[in-house]
């Protein structure tokens, strides 16, 4: 474990060697761009406060098909697919950011609440358009994915698919309950009717989830895979859920969900991911709060779990398992690796808050390791991915002096409807995907894909894997930043 140590801290090293290092990370400043980002994804009818303004209005009629109100909701990244799971996924953590770490953001609340509402008053409108049903997409992204169109310009099928008592989709379906949830604490004091309506929707979406028991992988294979195939099923999503509807509600009902059926759903798993798939690590660590704080029976096993995967990041521990690149970024898979850093970010500076708040460590075995040993591999992530790496290129568009200019984005790659208000078609929008002249609309704040395992970078449109920005990305980021931005220095 020495060795592996030794590793870690030669590229720490690198960054004070490197000329860019000498810059300052201004938190505050990628905190609202971050935010930013999430209004060049909005679907539907822009408000007159939208500030990025080469969007315009989009999916007006999203599903009419289906004679029901789906206008509005999130763009999950590159295309103009409304995915129910990850779009649930991001709402989840934009609240959960906010819950933590609100206090901190100072002049971005208000905008990172309102990142909130744009996904609950659709998730609402998805769990509340008939009974015993949810909507879960719109759009066919076999059809979607053939063109490259602005979303203002899209003339390709936005059909909407759903789930329902015969065709069931627990894991879409447990997700939506926890990001009503999450999101009614969100507007507890500011809009307790709002609040009211979301958690009520949520209570029922997870009863819905939890009765009507199956993978929305089966149910609606041809639409939602390969693209968000539930790989991890949905177990751990009904735990996630469970878990954010005890927060929102204290009712000890879901407490005892959890304690009776918490093995079954991947309690005992230690599993080292966080994603918009698999929520299993970031429910234990929402759960070992009650341990913590209030020291809830039943609960030990999740601060457990929690201890187990925290040390599996920590290098130098005797259960050290995760992979770092030579310039220490955490590294996890080869497309779309930053969104496995941007999670991990959130899950330790929220747990080393949780501990912090307790006076509680972490044992490694033989090693102890604290709150600000936590703190500290997120900053280096955090840093990292703004530019504090070999390549001296922050991976969010428009902060820093060097970022990537060809982002896999269709409505940033475009002229915008402002500049070139005529009709772009299905096929005439490739040719603006193969230039290699920047995308002509900065998409403000997007964190991409991100580097290989060997910390290179190709900015490249056609390089999807890592030139991609998605939500879900993002949507941690937020509360790791919002913890930087509120701390006495940024250096």
């Amino acid at each position: 474990m020495e060795a592996k140590l030794i590793l870690y801290l030669a590229s720490c090293l690198l960054f004070l060697l490197h000329p860019s290092m000498a810059n300052a990370i201004n938190y505050a400043d990628a905190l609202e761009k971050s935010i930013l980002f999430f209004e060049g994804q909005r679907s539907g009818k822009l408000p007159s406060g939208q500030r990025m303004t080469w969007r315009d209005n989009s999916g007006l009629s999203d599903g009419s098909t289906d004679n029901v109100d789906l206008v509005g909701g999130y763009y999950d990244a590159g295309d103009n697919v409304k995915f129910g799971l990850p779009m649930a996924f991001t709402t989840t953590m934009l609240a959960w950011s906010v819950l933590e770490f609100g206090r901190l953001m100072r002049g971005e609340l208000n905008n990172a609440k309102a990142a909130v509402r744009w996904g609950s008053d659709y998730l609402l409108k998805a769990a509340t358009a008939a009974p015993n049903t949810l909507y879960v997409q719109v759009a066919d992204p076999n059809q979607d994915h053939s063109c490259w169109e602005r979303p203002e310009d899209m003339d390709t099928s936005r059909n909407v698919y759903k789930i329902t008592s015969q065709n069931p989709g627990s894991d879409v379906a447990a997700e939506t309950a926890a990001a009503l949830a999450a999101s009614s604490l969100v507007f507890k004091h500011s809009d307790p009717a709002y609040s009211s309506k979301l958690l009520h929707a949520a209570m029922r979406v997870f009863e819905f989830a939890d009765r009507y028991r199956g993978s929305y992988s089966d149910s609606l294979s041809s639409v939602v895979c390969p693209f968000y195939c539930s790989y991890s099923g949905y177990h751990d999503e009904l735990l996630w859920g469970a878990s954010w509807l005890h927060r929102a509600s204290n009712n000890v009902t879901y407490m005892s969900y959890i304690q009776s059926n918490g093995n079954l759903l991947g309690a005992g798993d230690d599993d080292y991911s966080f994603s918009w798939d698999d929520k299993r690590i970031g429910a234990k660590i929402l759960l070992s709060k009650g341990f913590l704080k209030n020291k809830v029976q039943g609960l030990q096993l999740y601060k457990a779990h929690s201890d187990n995967y925290i040390c599996s990041l920590v290098p130098g521990t005797n259960s050290f398992q995760a992979q770092y690149t030579p310039g220490g970024l955490f590294y996890k898979q080869s497309a779309s690796n930053l969104q496995y850093v941007t999670a991990t970010s959130f899950l330790l500076v929220t747990y080393a808050k949780y501990l912090r708040s307790t006076g509680a460590t972490v044992s490694c075995g033989s090693s102890v390791v604290t709150s600000n040993s936590l703190i500290s591999l997120a900053k280096k992530q955090v840093d990292y991915i703004l530019g504090q790496n070999p390549s001296g290129v922050s991976y969010m568009v428009g902060y820093g002096s060097q970022y990537p200019l060809r982002v896999h984005h269709r409505g940033s790659s475009l002229p915008s409807v402002h500049t070139h208000p005529g009709h772009i078609s299905c096929n005439d929008g490739f040719q603006y995907l193969h230039t290699n002249s920047p995308n002509p609309n900065l998409l403000v704040g997007a964190v991409l894909g991100g580097p290989d395992n060997k910390d290179s970078f190709s900015d490249n449109r056609d390089n999807y894997q890592q030139a991609e920005p998605a939500t879900y990305i993002n949507a941690p980021f937020v509360g790791a930043l919002a913890f930087f931005a509120g701390k006495p220095t940024t250096g």
